[in-house]
């Protein structure tokens, strides 16, 4: 099966945790599918959530994108966990703030350095159009890590075969993978393991637009059981969501 692939990455990234919208505003640990898609979406030129007109289900980059499949793998010597660091600055448009002299205080937690390996199964007219628009380098609007103060850097793209993999028995998976795909084998910790563990959003709720969260694993322990395909491209096992 052909696969697009990519290197993501940035000096920050801000992918905002919606349960917190006061004093601090905090990003979730990896990039996630609906960012991904909206990242998409800027480099095909598909509208947002501002362009959205009423009676319409989903912003346009989700009508179109929701049904691509997608593998995200971080950087392994991130181990999941990116660095993050708070960021405070001033926001003095006039009207951002209802305070004298209109100034408000803004406190974001920023990822540091993040970087992802993407991959993009090519078996949809959406993701062969992605596939044209980066590797001839075109997009029409300027790709960014959760916001415009956060651009993107996108590299080593290229189309690579991905091949069903069967024999997982003391196998990882170098993949972000969802709970309900596969499993951690905890009998089977090696002594200086890792898991990097969270829910992070998978999929817009029609309508309402609300995140639908999963959890998802990062990890270095052998996988136990599993309930989806998983495919080998070069020496990584990975899964798609």
């Amino acid at each position: 099966m052909e696969v697009l692939k990519f290197t993501l990455s940035g000096r920050h990234a801000f992918f905002k945790k919606t349960e917190v919208n006061s004093y601090s505003y905090f990003t979730y640990g990896n990039i996630h599918k609906v960012a991904l898609l909206g990242l998409f979406g800027a480099i095909l030129g598909y509208g947002g959530y501002i362009q959205m007109k009423d009676g319409d289900t989903y912003p346009e980059f989700y009508q179109k994108l929701k049904d691509l499949e997608v593998s995200i793998v971080p950087d392994e010597a991130s181990k999941g966990s990116f660095p993050k660091k708070m960021q405070q600055f001033n926001n003095s448009v006039g009207y951002a703030s209802a305070e004298a002299g209109g100034n408000l205080v803004v406190k974001q937690q920023w990822l540091e350095n993040p970087r992802w390996d993407i991959y993009v199964k090519l078996d949809h007219e959406e993701s062969r159009k992605l596939k044209d628009f980066l590797l001839n380098r075109k997009s029409v609007f300027l790709p960014y890590l959760g916001s415009n103060d956060h651009p993107a850097d996108i590299t080593n793209v290229q189309v690579c075969q991905a091949e069903p993999f069967s024999d997982m028995e003391g196998e990882r998976l170098h993949s972000l993978f969802p709970e309900r795909l596969a499993c951690p084998d905890y009998d089977e910790v090696p002594g200086k393991a890792y898991l990097y563990q969270e829910y992070l959003p998978a999929a817009l709720k029609e309508t309402v637009l609300f995140y639908q969260w999963e959890k998802f694993f990062f990890t270095d322990i052998p996988i136990e059981s599993y309930t989806c395909e998983i495919y080998k491209v070069s020496e990584e096992h990975i899964v798609f969501f």
